[in-house]
């Protein structure tokens, strides 16, 4: 049984908490948040300890694994503490807001001789996993062409730290990260970045930027990064991978979000095949199952599913992208190490 600590209690704690409940592997010991009203309402719903300064969870003995979810700019503070404290430790994307600090973080999990993995959770969400099976299969043939969208309403209109692009890193760096991650697992490096967008302007709830990307595979990646849609709108992405034998798309607006349509190469038409989502239960559910495959690389002191160094070149490539946008040039990004 691995004994968890959560430091914060807003927005994405919520959804780990309510897979903590049936993940039976893990007891929630104490939970963490300067907010008052926070801390107590999850640690009643847990059954846990409340906690009002994220410090005290490194004080106790009884708890093994730290689940970060604080805003970017607290992340490199509180894992290398976690670290020194020898806790496991699961931390929130992106794993920071510079190179400097991620790779501090890293550092201080090897030399702690703990486990750090950063939760880039849409590499569990079912459409995705279907597009990378759709590959690897071969089905459409070799991927040239890939289209995200990712969008809703500014985060800012709800926390405020979001509207400061120095403590949140923008909707590139705190948002469409997901898709240049999930990229990256599926094309590797990337040879060139060129970003344009309206994220150093400061209007306030209205950020849209377009990320392109080259990969040294070839594959070329467009990708949409909105936050300017009004207040109740709902949050929508969509994903679509062009091959040289057929196309994938995902869209969570429509009633049947997956499509596979490959070419019949006999009669020249194409198929439209549904893939149906699975139903997702308590512990199937894409945090669910991230939080514990993490659970697991503990258990049986194996890799982290999702690496450290994945996280770090994750995160470089955003910062090319608003690096871009700033100087309106190209990057060419550089090895990480």
């Amino acid at each position: 049984m691995i004994r968890v600590g959560i430091i914060g209690c807003g927005g994405i704690a919520h959804a780990h908490a309510e897979c903590y409940k049936h993940i039976h592997e893990a007891e929630v010991v104490a939970v963490a948040d300067v907010i008052k009203e926070r801390a107590d309402k999850m640690a009643d719903y847990l059954g846990a300890l409340a906690l009002y300064n994220g410090d005290e969870i490194f004080n106790r003995k009884d708890i093994d694994m730290v689940d970060i979810c604080i805003p970017t700019s607290m992340h490199c503070e509180y894992a290398v503490k976690a670290a020194q404290a020898g806790l496991h430790i699961l931390c929130e994307k992106p794993i920071a807001l510079t190179m400097e600090e991620g790779k501090k973080m890293r550092d201080a999990a090897e030399k702690a001789g703990v486990k750090l993995m950063i939760a880039h959770v849409l590499r569990y969400f079912p459409e995705y996993e279907a597009a990378k099976m759709i590959m690897e299969n071969g089905d459409i043939g070799r991927p040239v062409m890939v289209r995200t969208y990712r969008g809703g309403v500014h985060p800012g209109r709800i926390r405020e730290w979001y509207e400061d692009i120095n403590l949140s890193g923008g909707a590139i760096h705190d948002m469409t990260i997901h898709d240049i991650d999930f990229l990256m697992h599926c094309f590797g490096d990337v040879k060139e970045v060129y970003a344009k967008g309206n994220a150093y302007k400061h209007e306030r709830y209205n950020e849209y930027d377009v990320v392109m990307l080259e990969f040294k595979n070839g594959v070329i990646a467009h990708i949409e990064g909105d936050w300017s849609k009004p207040a109740g709108s709902p949050f929508t992405t969509k994903l679509e991978i062009v091959g040289t034998e057929g196309i994938y798309q995902s869209n969570s607006e429509d009633s049947i979000p997956i499509i596979c349509q490959i070419e019949n190469t006999e009669s020249g038409a194409s198929d439209g095949v549904a893939i149906p989502e699975s139903p997702l239960t308590a512990r199937t559910n894409p945090y669910a199952k991230e939080i514990i495959d993490f659970i697991k690389a503990i258990e049986n002191n194996t890799d982290t599913p999702i690496s450290c160094n994945d996280a770090i070149k994750a995160a470089y490539i955003s910062l090319c992208a608003m690096e871009s946008m700033k100087t309106g040039k190209k990057v060419y990004p550089k090895e990480v190490v």
